[in-house]
Protein backbone atom coordinates (compact mmCIF):
# COMPACT_ATOMS: atom_id res chain seq x y z
CA UNK A 1 0.00 0.00 0.00
CA UNK A 2 1.40 3.34 -0.97
CA UNK A 3 2.21 5.87 1.44
CA UNK A 4 -0.24 8.44 2.11
CA UNK A 5 2.62 11.49 1.88
CA UNK A 6 0.99 13.11 4.75
CA UNK A 7 3.85 15.77 5.09
CA UNK A 8 3.41 17.04 1.44
CA UNK A 9 -0.65 17.37 2.01
CA UNK A 10 0.42 19.10 5.56
CA UNK A 11 2.27 21.57 3.47
CA UNK A 12 -0.62 22.62 1.45
CA UNK A 13 -3.11 22.97 3.73
CA UNK A 14 -0.63 25.16 5.59
CA UNK A 15 0.50 27.20 3.16
CA UNK A 16 4.30 26.29 3.11
CA UNK A 17 4.40 26.83 -0.26
CA UNK A 18 8.30 26.33 -0.82
CA UNK A 19 7.82 23.35 1.52
CA UNK A 20 5.05 22.18 -0.55
CA UNK A 21 7.06 22.47 -4.04
CA UNK A 22 9.90 20.94 -2.81
CA UNK A 23 8.50 17.63 -1.43
CA UNK A 24 6.36 17.05 -4.56
CA UNK A 25 9.64 17.66 -7.05
CA UNK A 26 11.88 15.53 -4.34
CA UNK A 27 9.21 12.70 -4.24
CA UNK A 28 9.24 12.76 -8.26
CA UNK A 29 12.59 12.60 -8.11
CA UNK A 30 12.78 9.75 -6.33
CA UNK A 31 10.34 7.62 -8.33
CA UNK A 32 7.29 8.02 -6.67
CA UNK A 33 4.19 7.29 -8.78
CA UNK A 34 3.07 10.62 -10.09
CA UNK A 35 -0.57 9.60 -9.53
CA UNK A 36 0.54 9.67 -5.77
CA UNK A 37 2.02 12.96 -5.60
CA UNK A 38 -1.41 13.74 -7.35
CA UNK A 39 -3.57 12.28 -4.97
CA UNK A 40 -1.97 13.69 -2.08
CA UNK A 41 -2.80 17.28 -3.84
CA UNK A 42 -6.01 16.26 -4.33
CA UNK A 43 -6.65 15.22 -0.31
CA UNK A 44 -5.08 18.33 0.39
CA UNK A 45 -7.54 20.74 -1.48
CA UNK A 46 -10.62 19.03 -0.54
CA UNK A 47 -9.18 20.03 3.04
CA UNK A 48 -8.51 23.42 2.06
CA UNK A 49 -12.16 23.57 0.60
CA UNK A 50 -13.48 22.30 3.84
CA UNK A 51 -11.67 24.73 6.17
CA UNK A 52 -13.33 27.72 3.42
CA UNK A 53 -16.52 26.36 3.83
CA UNK A 54 -16.01 26.29 7.41
CA UNK A 55 -15.07 29.95 7.08
CA UNK A 56 -11.61 28.88 8.41
CA UNK A 57 -10.01 30.12 5.22
CA UNK A 58 -10.61 32.60 2.54
CA UNK A 59 -9.76 34.13 -1.08
CA UNK A 60 -6.02 34.36 -0.38
CA UNK A 61 -6.12 30.94 1.27
CA UNK A 62 -7.63 29.73 -2.09
CA UNK A 63 -5.78 31.79 -4.30
CA UNK A 64 -2.32 30.09 -2.88
CA UNK A 65 -3.58 26.52 -3.03
CA UNK A 66 -4.44 27.45 -6.31
CA UNK A 67 -1.12 28.38 -7.11
CA UNK A 68 0.36 25.51 -5.23
CA UNK A 69 -1.26 23.07 -7.02
CA UNK A 70 -0.33 25.11 -10.59
CA UNK A 71 3.30 24.54 -9.52
CA UNK A 72 3.13 20.89 -8.50
CA UNK A 73 0.97 20.13 -11.72
CA UNK A 74 3.98 21.79 -13.97
CA UNK A 75 6.42 19.01 -12.06
CA UNK A 76 4.11 15.96 -12.60
CA UNK A 77 3.43 16.43 -16.47
CA UNK A 78 7.58 17.26 -16.91
CA UNK A 79 7.91 13.68 -14.27
CA UNK A 80 5.47 11.78 -16.89
CA UNK A 81 6.67 13.57 -20.11
CA UNK A 82 8.45 10.00 -20.92
CA UNK A 83 5.64 7.72 -20.19
CA UNK A 84 2.94 10.22 -20.84
CA UNK A 85 -0.52 9.23 -22.72
CA UNK A 86 0.32 9.99 -26.36
CA UNK A 87 -2.58 12.24 -27.54
CA UNK A 88 -3.87 9.39 -30.11
CA UNK A 89 -4.36 7.79 -27.19
CA UNK A 90 -6.26 9.90 -25.18
CA UNK A 91 -9.27 8.43 -23.38
CA UNK A 92 -11.66 11.37 -24.29
CA UNK A 93 -11.91 14.93 -24.61
CA UNK A 94 -13.29 16.96 -21.53
CA UNK A 95 -14.06 20.75 -21.60
CA UNK A 96 -14.09 22.32 -18.43
CA UNK A 97 -15.12 25.84 -17.16
CA UNK A 98 -16.58 27.54 -14.18
CA UNK A 99 -19.84 29.12 -15.40
CA UNK A 100 -20.75 33.11 -15.78
CA UNK A 101 -20.74 34.96 -12.03
CA UNK A 102 -18.41 32.58 -10.40
CA UNK A 103 -14.37 33.58 -10.55
CA UNK A 104 -13.25 30.50 -7.92
CA UNK A 105 -11.39 28.24 -9.48
CA UNK A 106 -9.70 25.77 -7.40
CA UNK A 107 -12.25 23.56 -7.51
CA UNK A 108 -12.20 22.81 -11.08
CA UNK A 109 -8.15 23.23 -11.44
CA UNK A 110 -7.61 20.28 -9.24
CA UNK A 111 -10.89 18.68 -11.53
CA UNK A 112 -8.60 19.40 -14.52
CA UNK A 113 -5.35 18.28 -12.80
CA UNK A 114 -7.01 14.68 -11.99
CA UNK A 115 -8.50 14.55 -15.58
CA UNK A 116 -5.17 15.09 -17.14
CA UNK A 117 -3.24 12.73 -15.01
CA UNK A 118 -5.97 10.12 -15.73
CA UNK A 119 -5.14 10.34 -19.55
CA UNK A 120 -7.98 12.73 -20.66
CA UNK A 121 -7.43 15.96 -22.80
CA UNK A 122 -8.55 18.39 -21.16
CA UNK A 123 -9.37 22.39 -22.48
CA UNK A 124 -10.22 24.72 -19.76
CA UNK A 125 -11.75 27.61 -20.54
CA UNK A 126 -11.37 29.13 -17.24
CA UNK A 127 -13.93 31.19 -15.03
CA UNK A 128 -16.97 33.77 -15.33
CA UNK A 129 -17.41 31.32 -18.80
CA UNK A 130 -20.41 32.69 -20.24
CA UNK A 131 -23.46 30.23 -22.01
CA UNK A 132 -22.73 31.71 -25.42
CA UNK A 133 -19.00 30.98 -24.85
CA UNK A 134 -19.71 27.55 -23.97
CA UNK A 135 -21.46 26.67 -26.80
CA UNK A 136 -19.16 28.23 -29.14
CA UNK A 137 -16.34 25.92 -27.69
CA UNK A 138 -18.62 22.70 -27.68
CA UNK A 139 -18.97 23.34 -31.69
CA UNK A 140 -14.60 24.12 -32.13
CA UNK A 141 -13.53 21.29 -29.44
CA UNK A 142 -16.64 18.67 -29.85
CA UNK A 143 -15.82 17.42 -26.72
CA UNK A 144 -17.08 14.37 -24.96
CA UNK A 145 -17.54 15.76 -21.39
CA UNK A 146 -18.68 19.14 -20.60
CA UNK A 147 -17.76 19.66 -16.87
CA UNK A 148 -19.37 22.93 -15.16
CA UNK A 149 -17.92 24.18 -11.99
CA UNK A 150 -19.29 26.35 -9.41
CA UNK A 151 -18.89 27.79 -6.04
CA UNK A 152 -21.75 30.32 -5.44
CA UNK A 153 -25.46 29.64 -5.63
CA UNK A 154 -26.15 32.78 -7.90
CA UNK A 155 -24.21 30.26 -10.22
CA UNK A 156 -27.16 27.86 -10.24
CA UNK A 157 -29.12 29.40 -12.95
CA UNK A 158 -25.73 30.04 -15.49
CA UNK A 159 -25.70 26.64 -15.01
CA UNK A 160 -29.03 26.36 -15.97
CA UNK A 161 -28.97 28.52 -19.36
CA UNK A 162 -25.87 26.67 -20.37
CA UNK A 163 -27.53 23.72 -20.69
CA UNK A 164 -30.77 25.20 -22.55
CA UNK A 165 -28.45 27.16 -24.64
CA UNK A 166 -26.23 24.13 -25.68
CA UNK A 167 -29.70 22.45 -26.32
CA UNK A 168 -31.19 25.26 -28.44
CA UNK A 169 -27.56 24.88 -30.62
CA UNK A 170 -28.44 21.47 -31.09
CA UNK A 171 -25.84 20.08 -29.72
CA UNK A 172 -27.73 18.45 -26.56
CA UNK A 173 -27.31 14.70 -27.82
CA UNK A 174 -23.63 15.03 -28.69
CA UNK A 175 -21.91 16.07 -25.49
CA UNK A 176 -22.00 14.25 -21.53
CA UNK A 177 -22.65 17.06 -19.36
CA UNK A 178 -21.30 16.83 -15.22
CA UNK A 179 -21.96 19.34 -12.87
CA UNK A 180 -19.53 19.96 -9.59
CA UNK A 181 -18.21 22.45 -7.09
CA UNK A 182 -18.87 22.87 -3.32
CA UNK A 183 -22.83 24.94 -3.64
CA UNK A 184 -24.19 21.76 -6.68
CA UNK A 185 -25.59 19.00 -5.62
CA UNK A 186 -28.10 15.92 -7.12
CA UNK A 187 -31.03 18.29 -6.73
CA UNK A 188 -28.92 21.28 -8.46
CA UNK A 189 -28.36 18.72 -11.19
CA UNK A 190 -32.13 17.73 -11.76
CA UNK A 191 -32.75 21.85 -11.66
CA UNK A 192 -30.09 22.32 -14.29
CA UNK A 193 -31.01 19.12 -16.66
CA UNK A 194 -26.86 18.05 -16.81
CA UNK A 195 -26.66 14.49 -16.93
CA UNK A 196 -24.60 13.93 -13.77
CA UNK A 197 -23.60 16.04 -10.31
CA UNK A 198 -20.35 14.63 -9.31
CA UNK A 199 -18.93 15.28 -5.46
CA UNK A 200 -15.46 15.75 -6.36
CA UNK A 201 -12.69 15.04 -8.71
CA UNK A 202 -12.40 11.26 -7.98
CA UNK A 203 -16.73 11.47 -9.29
CA UNK A 204 -15.29 13.67 -12.02
CA UNK A 205 -12.91 10.93 -13.58
CA UNK A 206 -15.24 7.96 -12.81
CA UNK A 207 -18.44 10.01 -14.91
CA UNK A 208 -15.61 10.56 -17.49
CA UNK A 209 -14.69 7.06 -18.19
CA UNK A 210 -18.01 5.63 -18.12
CA UNK A 211 -19.14 8.13 -20.70
CA UNK A 212 -16.02 7.29 -23.23
CA UNK A 213 -16.35 3.57 -22.77
CA UNK A 214 -14.55 3.15 -19.62
CA UNK A 215 -11.59 3.47 -21.51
Amino acid sequence: MSEKRTDLINAIVEMREEDAVRLAKTYLEQGVEPIEVVNACRRAVEEVGRRFEQEEFFLPELMMAGEMLTQISDLVKVATKGGCVAQSERHGKVLLGTVQGDIHDIGKNIVSFILDSHGFEVIDLGVDVPPSKLVEAVKEHRPDVLALSCLLTLAYDPMKETVEAIKRAGLRDKVKIMIGGAATSEEIREYTGADAWGKNATDAVALARKWTGGK
